[in-house]
């Protein structure tokens, strides 16, 4: 997902409007993560991009993806730029203890 979403909109609170944003980021990852990885992958794991522009936008954990969308909106821009590419996950072979 490659989005520029404004952080405000006429008529509606600004905090309304990043709730908005971080339930669409919510749907999305809802959805990649119900589509089967390739064989040999047990997931997916995310890359994410988020920043005032796509020029501007940094890497952040998936983790700081609902914070960083506040952090732009404190530092006083009008749109946000989210990146979530979606990335298979290896399995991580299981100690065998026995």
């Amino acid at each position: 997902m490659k989005k520029t979403f404004p952080l405000q909109q006429e008529g509606r609170d600004d905090a309304r409007v990043r709730d908005k944003i971080r339930h669409e980021v919510n749907k999305f990852l809802r959805r990649a993560r119900q589509r089967p990885p390739a064989e040999g992958f047990r997931g997916w794991d995310f890359t994410c991009k988020i920043g005032p522009s796509e020029t501007q936008a940094e890497p952040r954990t998936l983790a700081e993806v609902a914070s960083s969308i506040d952090a732009v909106a404190a530092a006083g821009a009008a749109h946000v730029y989210i990146e979530l590419t979606p990335v298979p996950a290896r399995r991580v072979p299981v100690a065998d203890e026995s």
